[in-house]
């Protein structure tokens, strides 16, 4: 009889001891430090600054499992030019943006190159469905080339860390600048500011590596994400672009710079009633590389140079750069299977420096103009590769 009881008690215990065992194996869920508790307003035009900060201190000093900063749905905070640094005590952080934080106008603003930064935060997550208002119109009318303005939200020096599900408008000038991080990944963004706003790029990356950008939508007046010097190992797939001027690697070398990009990869992407659409650009005199670079599976709609290298790129003036070759080396780098249409007759541009566009490859391109009863046009100055399959033709590659 005793040992019935003892069998029937094991099995009515050993399943309550496995869940106990599997809780505490479990991560432990971090505090959450809600900005209204700190004294946040949410009203729009009050400044919730050093509130989000005071919650900022408490969530960084947080030791057990994720803490998390929550910004509430349904309110909209009007931050002035803020700083979220690192490092925290926790090996991840949680920023849960659900309501929508607004920039300053143009007159409160106190002169920092950057609104929103977060620095030296590793394991930094941002995610929750809100939105980031840059209100830039007033910054695009009257201060595009006499005043320094803002990057909207700054990440630099975070590593291990992802941005997620966050809608972002109308910056002052680019909207997200991804600086000095690494194994860094970005996913169903929503990027919007009008083609004509100046500089409001989508996505900037430098001095970064093993960046992963997908599922996003990125409409801008200058390039939907840009590639710039110091970076490496960078994935972009199923990212639709357009008003904007493509995804570019570069600019690379101003000012006699050495600057490098390699193993680059752009895949499933769409470009829409863009100026460029694949695009690298160097300054003449500089100094560095842009090699291992891809760009597959691409679809053109109503696109402007939909191909283009350009090692002669220039200011925002229009004209053309020097005439003196531009020493940032381009090599290896792979265009497969690109279709669609062109809003301009020269759909394919390779404007290289003596010897510096080497193994250039085409493959299966088949490009057409927008306007029926003309034909698309391949401009090709020093450039050295193959094309095979590829409309319209490149002279100086061989087939």
């Amino acid at each position: 009889m005793q040992g019935l009881i003892f069998i029937l008690l094991s099995i009515l215990l050993i399943p309550s001891l496995s869940s106990c065992a599997r809780v505490l194996l479990s991560p432990a869920a971090g505090d959450t430090f809600n900005v209204i508790h700190y004294g946040a307003v949410g009203n729009g035009q009050t400044d919730d600054s050093q509130s989000f900060l005071k919650a900022w201190e408490d969530v960084c000093g947080a030791s057990e499992g994720t803490p998390t900063l929550e910004i509430p749905n349904g309110m909209t905070f009007m931050l002035s030019p803020v700083a979220f640094e690192g490092p925290c005590k926790a090996n991840s952080v949680h920023v849960l943006l659900q309501g929508t934080i607004v920039a300053p106008s143009r007159d409160a603003w106190n002169g920092k190159n950057e609104w929103i930064q977060f620095a030296e935060i590793n394991g930094l997550m941002i995610d929750g469905g809100g939105q980031i208002d840059g209100q830039g119109s007033s910054w695009w009318q009257d201060c595009k080339s006499n005043c320094e303005r803002p990057t909207a939200l700054h990440i630099n020096d975070c590593h291990a860390s992802r941005l997620t599900g966050i809608k972002h408008l109308n910056s002052a000038k680019n909207h997200i600048s991804i600086s000095g991080c690494s194994d860094f990944y970005i996913s169903d963004l929503e990027i919007t500011a009008p083609g004509e706003s100046p500089n409001t790029d989508g996505i900037d990356i430098s001095r970064s590596s093993a960046i992963t950008i997908e599922k996003s939508i990125i409409g801008t007046g200058d390039d939907c994400i840009a590639i710039n010097g110091g970076t490496s190992n960078i994935k972009i797939t199923q990212v639709t672009c357009g008003p904007g001027h493509g995804i570019s690697v570069g600019s690379l070398g101003e000012d006699g710079k050495y600057d490098t990009v390699e193993d680059v990869y752009v895949g499933g992407c769409t470009f829409k009633g863009c100026q460029n659409g694949a695009r690298i650009k160097t300054w003449a005199g500089g100094a560095g590389y842009a090699r291992k670079i891809t760009f597959e599976d691409i679809t053109l709609e109503d696109s402007r140079h939909p191909i283009i290298i350009d090692q002669f790129y220039s200011s925002h003036d229009g004209t053309q750069g020097p005439s003196k070759g531009s020493n940032v080396a381009v090599s290896d780098v792979t265009y497969r299977n690109v279709h669609g249409t062109s809003a301009d007759d020269e759909a394919i541009i390779f404007n290289c420096a003596e010897e510096s566009c080497k193994n250039i490859v085409l493959d299966q391109i088949d490009i057409t103009l927008s306007v029926p009863g003309k034909d698309a046009q391949a401009v090709c100055k020093n450039a050295e590769g193959t094309a095979t399959s590829t409309v319209p033709s490149v002279t100086c590659l061989s087939n």
